[in-house]
C-alpha cells in the first residue's frame, strides 16, 4: 500500500468515529489530553491522530475502552491558551501536543501533569527541559530540531531552482527554533550565491503581506519554517506561493500533498507513533523528566511534479532519485 493510500485510509478510519461519540463511549479510567495546532477537520490533524491511535493500540490502550482521549484544536496562536486551560481543567493523566507554542501553552498551565511534545524545536532554549538526556520537570518528547535543517532546506530549494538569487524565510520571530533555522539558512546561502530575506509573520495577515511584497522580486523563492502560524495557515501559504509562482520548500509533508512544490522534514507519523510509546510508559508510572528527548530518526522528501510543471520547473533527476514520494 502506498503512503498516500495509507494516510487516506487512516484519516477515513479516524473520521468515521466523531470526537463527541468517542468521548461519550469512553469508560472511566486513564485520560489523555491532546492539543493540536490545526482545525478539527484538517486532514493533517486526522493523519497524525490516526498514527497516535495506532501506536496506542499497539501498547494495549484503546480510546473509549481503557483510555479516554480529550481533544482541543487551536489553529491560531491566540487559541492555544484557551485549549491548554480547557485540557488541564480535565485533569488528564498525561498531555500530548506538537509545536513549541502549544507545548509552552500547556506548560504555563501545569508543572505537574506530564507533557509529551511530538515535533518541536529546541526545548532547552525555550526553558522547558534541562537537558536532552534527562529533561527533568514534566516535559519530554520528540523534537524536530536539527541544527542544520535551515541550511538543508535552502540547499534543496536551490537544487530545485538553480536561478534563485533571493530566498524569503517565512518564520515566526517568537519561535526560537525558527530563528536558529534562519541562521543556518543564512550561513548556507553564501556559497550558493543567495540572499536570505527574513519574512517574520505572527498571523494570517502577516503571511499575506509578506509573501505578496516579497513576490515582487525576480529570481525569488521561499523557505517556510514550522510554527503554529505557518502550520495553522498552511493552505494559505501554499496557495500564495503557487499564485505568485514562487518555488518553495516546506517543512512537513502535507504542504506538498496539498499542492506545495516540495517538502522535507521528519516523518511526523512515525514520531506520533513513537509518542504513543511515551504515553504508555508514563501511564505505567515512568516520570516524564526521566524520559530523554529524542531526535527524529526518519526524514522524508516529497516532490509535487504537478506543481513543478505549473511553474515550468524541470525537477532534477538527482532530487527525483532521493525523493520518498513523487506526486504526479
Amino acid at each position: 500500500m502506498k503512503r498516500r493510500e495509507f494516510l487516506a485510509l487512516s484519516v477515513a478510519t479516524f473520521a468515521a468515529f466523531p470526537l463527541a461519540t468517542r468521548a461519550q463511549q469512553a469508560a472511566p479510567g486513564r485520560k489523555l489530553g491532546v492539543l493540536m495546532p490545526y482545525t478539527e477537520n484538517d486532514p493533517a490533524a486526522g493523519a497524525r491522530i490516526a498514527a497516535l491511535l495506532s501506536g496506542l493500540r499497539a501498547h494495549g490502550w484503546i480510546d473509549g475502552g481503557n483510555l479516554r482521549i480529550e481533544y482541543r484544536y487551536a489553529p491560531k496562536a491566540d487559541a492555544m491558551k484557551t485549549g491548554a486551560v480547557a485540557l488541564v481543567g480535565q485533569s488528564p493523566d498525561v498531555l500530548l501536543t506538537t509545536t513549541n507554542l502549544a507545548t509552552i501553552a500547556l506548560h504555563r498551565e501545569t508543572r505537574t501533569i506530564p507533557i509529551i511534545f511530538v515535533g518541536g524545536g529546541d526545548m532547552i532554549k525555550e526553558g522547558l527541559v534541562s537537558s536532552l538526556a534527562r529533561p527533568g520537570g514534566n516535559v519530554t518528547g520528540f523534537t524536530n530540531f536539527e541544527p542544520a535543517m535551515g541550511g538543508k532546506w535552502l540547499q534543496l530549494l536551490k537544487e530545485m531552482a538553480p536561478a534563485l538569487r533571493r530566498v524569503g524565510f517565512l518564520h515566526n520571530p517568537d519561535t526560537a527554533a525558527n530563528i536558529n533555522d534562519m541562521h543556518f539558512a543564512d550561513a548556507a546561502a553564501r556559497p550558493l550565491n543567495v540572499d536570505v530575506v527574513p519574512l517574520p509573520t505572527r498571523n494570517r495577515d502577516d503571511i499575506e503581506r509578506a509573501v505578496r511584497e516579497f513576490a515582487a522580486a525576480s529570481d525569488a523563492g521561499i523557505v517556510v519554517a514550522p510554527n503554529p502560524t505557518t502550520i495553522g495557515n498552511h493552505s494559505l501559504v501554499v496557495d500564495l506561493a503557487n499564485a505568485h509562482h514562487l518555488p518553495a520548500v516546506y517543512p512537513l509533508d502535507f504542504y506538498a500533498t496539498e499542492g506545495g512544490l516540495m517538502s522535507y522534514g521528519p516523518d511526523q507519523l512515525d514520531m506520533f507513533k513513537r509518542g504513543a510509546a511515551y504515553v504508555d510508559q508514563i501511564l505505567k508510572g515512568t516520570s516524564a523528566g526521566s524520559l530523554p528527548v529524542q531526535a527524529p530518526t526518519k526524514f522524508e522528501l516529497v516532490i509535487n511534479q504537478k506543481t513543478a510543471k505549473s511553474m515550468a520547473i524541470v525537477v532534477p533527476s538527482s532530487l527525483l532519485a532521493r525523493a520518498d514520494e513523487v506526486i504526479e
